[in-house]
């Protein structure tokens, strides 16, 4: 069976068109290329403009010394053109020059009257041979010279005239180029449009991609793992454009567009791509940087472009990815005037989603992690009439990421699924598909012939913690520190109840950090001050135990103080858990202050702001220090177990202090109605105020 019949809907045909314009706009270059040098090359199509002008009195010279050959006076070029002697030119080195051109013309004189050069060249003969006579009279040695008639032959030459007056060949010569030119330059140009988007004459062309029903889509919802949310809001736009009259029957009306908004990796675009496949219906694809260029004018164009396309294939659906890149709130700029451009884009961008002029059957979807940047008028019904809210996937919807991507790899019978998933807290859609490829690699890597799950359990390490460097040299003093350091925050997170579970210890370098402890956060909505101020004993918890063990502190918790402060200063200026500060929040989560200068609130405030951040960070080290004071005996035993081991796990922390002295499993409880696996105050933070969660990093920054 022919292939093109089994499979009607492939696409060779039209890239082997793209293709030929392609290789054929080369070779239009290049003939192009060709006749501009060959137009301006010494001699173009005519060789004789290859010849030397010379004066008269270069011309005497050559006379006198009998070096001329023939020559030639042509009427239509008003010249004189002269052949030098073959042995003049091999013999003397002023001709070294024109030994690659014997055949001549080498010089020529710009003459209008062949008679006026005939009576000039006669003179030049004339007066040279009565020189020589003259001389010889006066010479007193009898010096016999030849005749006069003798003498002038010996300097005379062959002289020919062409008196035509034929200007046709040359006006073609000369035009000839300039056509060619032009034309190859019109076919090159129309092979860009055809070949490969319009090349110049398209700068204000949509950069868009078009996927229509011939497109091979194999990305469908059953690949979106989770986001059911999400999803049920976009398949209800998909099942309007299958089945419109089920809602216009009713009155409905299709939604104008909707916004996807969410961390980074948690699969915006992946769902965008899914509506594609689902669809069937035209799907242009773009990010909010095509928009962009630096000449003025062509965001603007590309949008009227855009719109003027998509209500031609009408009912059809838009995506615009990183729609912040255009979309950003207009006015807001620390320097005035300086992204116009940007504005006049957006602007035009506003007019084609709502304007004066219908846009009926056109959907526009759009994805961002910065919605809070965005205009305002942008984000209004009528233009975004849904906001859909991709979050971080909660226990279950891990498990589901987690099947979706391991369902080409080859897995050994000890894989658990739940447990990794109870292993990835925080873990976006993007993080997990890392993981099941590292896993596969680290398992490729030692000849495994299945992937095991000491393979994903490397890969997480790997992914939270960089990979380990065991040849960095660490001397026997530093590694007691940073065992002390480890042991201090696995010994107060066990002692306090809101604290996080523990799961590993390791005095490794992984990546900057020179040790680590892993923990097993708690996926719960809501946090209150005693679990975030015990979170905060455990951060401190290394520094202490320094301080304890040693009397002195080094530069290790760096990263550690880091989040403290944060923590800490978001407790008394967002969460309003301070009571001198009462229950005020200064966080700003419409972004409209992001370029303020001014602070929401006064200097004496600002003053007890610091008074109280200090307050709760020092009462959190203290009762760190009693903590770790008070066991100090098993701490120091942790300690030697984490020198010897380098990695340690819970059930040691078990055999050394006993189970955890409260009711608290120390495994996440798993929560199927869960939605969202961290509060709702952290969600709330920018993305530079979140404290992270998972790991407690011993940093080295001396």
């Amino acid at each position: 069976m022919d292939n093109n019949q089994a499979n009607p809907n492939r696409k060779q045909p039209n890239s082997k068109k793209n293709k030929a314009g392609r290789s054929l706009s080369w070779l239009y270059l290049l003939i192009t290329l060709v006749f501009i040098a060959a137009l301006f090359w010494p001699g173009g199509f005519n060789g004789s403009n290859t010849a030397k002008e010379i004066n008269n009195k270069e011309f005497k010279k050559l006379v006198l010394q009998q070096d001329i050959e023939k020559a030639q006076w042509v009427l239509k070029d008003q010249k004189v053109y002269i052949y030098l002697k073959g042995e003049s030119i091999d013999e003397k080195s002023e001709y070294k020059d024109f030994k690659d051109n014997l055949e001549g013309p080498q010089y020529f004189i710009a003459q209008g009257d062949y008679q006026v050069f005939n009576d000039n060249l006669n003179k030049i003969i004339d007066d040279e041979v009565d020189e020589l006579y003259a001389k010889a009279q006066s010479d007193s040695t009898n010096q016999v010279l030849p005749s006069k008639n003798d003498l002038e032959e010996s300097y005379t030459f062959p002289i020919t005239e062409d008196t035509s007056k034929g200007y046709g060949w040359d006006i073609v010569l000369m035009f000839l180029p300039i056509l060619l030119i032009f034309l190859l330059f019109f076919l090159f140009s129309r092979s860009l449009r055809s070949g490969s988007g319009g090349g110049m004459f398209s700068i204000g062309k949509s950069k868009a991609k078009l996927f229509d029903e011939k497109a091979n889509l194999n990305i469908s919802f059953k690949d979106v793992a989770g986001l059911e949310g999400a999803k049920q809001e976009v398949e209800e736009i998909v099942d309007f454009l299958k089945n419109p009259k089920k809602y216009t029957e009713l009155g409905g009306k299709i939604p104008r567009g909707a916004l996807l908004v969410g961390p980074p990796g948690t699969g915006k675009t992946l769902l965008a791509r899914a509506v594609a496949g689902e669809a069937k219906v035209p799907f242009f694809s773009l990010s909010g940087s095509d928009f962009v260029e630096m000449f003025v004018g062509v965001g603007a164009s590309r949008v009227r472009d855009l719109f003027k396309t998509a209500k031609e294939k009408a009912p059809c659906i838009i995506f615009i990815d990183e729609i912040d890149a255009i979309g950003r709130a207009r006015g807001r700029n620390a320097i005035s005037g300086a992204n116009d451009e940007r504005e006049n884009t957006l602007n035009q961008l506003l007019t084609e989603m709502d304007g004066f002029s219908p846009n009926a059957g056109v959907i526009i979807l759009a994805a961002t992690n910065r919605a809070d940047i965005l205009d305002r008028a942008l984000l209004r019904a009528g233009r975004f009439d849904r906001q859909i809210h991709v979050e971080l996937p909660n226990l279950n919807e891990r498990k589901g990421i987690f099947q979706v991507h391991v369902r080409n790899l080859k897995l050994g019978d000890d894989v658990d699924l739940d447990f990794f998933a109870k292993q990835t807290p925080g873990f976006s859609g993007a993080d997990i598909a890392n993981v099941c490829n590292e896993a596969a690699l680290i398992a490729a890597r030692h000849s495994k012939k299945f992937i095991g799950k000491e393979d994903f359990l490397a890969a997480i390490d790997r992914i939270i913690g960089g990979l380990e460097r065991r040849s960095s040299i660490i001397s026997p003093q530093e590694k007691r520190i940073i065992a002390f350091h480890e042991s201090g925050h696995a010994t107060v997170s066990w002692m306090l109840e809101h604290a996080a579970p523990l799961l590993k210890v390791t005095i490794v370098p992984r990546g900057k950090a020179l040790g680590a402890a892993w923990y097993l956060p708690e996926e719960r909505q809501l946090t209150t001050y005693d679990q975030m101020f015990d979170e905060l004993c455990s951060l401190l918890g290394g520094r202490a135990s320094e301080e304890v063990n040693f009397g002195k502190v080094s530069t290790g918790a760096l990263n550690d103080l880091e989040r403290v402060t944060k923590m800490a200063y978001a407790m008394v200026v967002y969460y309003g858990l301070n009571p001198k500060i009462g229950n005020i929040s200064y966080y700003d989560s419409t972004g409209q202050n992001e370029y303020s200068f001014n602070r929401p609130y006064s200097e004496k405030t600002a003053e007890e702001i610091d008074i109280q951040v200090h307050q709760l960070v020092e009462s959190a080290y203290s009762k760190a220090k009693e903590i770790l004071t008070a066991n100090k005996d098993k701490l120091t035993q942790l300690a030697q177990l984490l020198i010897e081991r380098e990695v340690i796990f819970a059930e040691d922390l078990e055999r050394i202090y006993g189970r955890r002295p409260f009711a608290q499993e120390t495994e996440a409880i798993e929560d199927k109605d869960s939605t969202d696996n961290t509060s709702a105050a952290t969600a709330a933070l920018p993305e530079s105020e979140k404290p992270a969660a998972n790991t407690e990093e011993n940093q080295n920054h001396a």
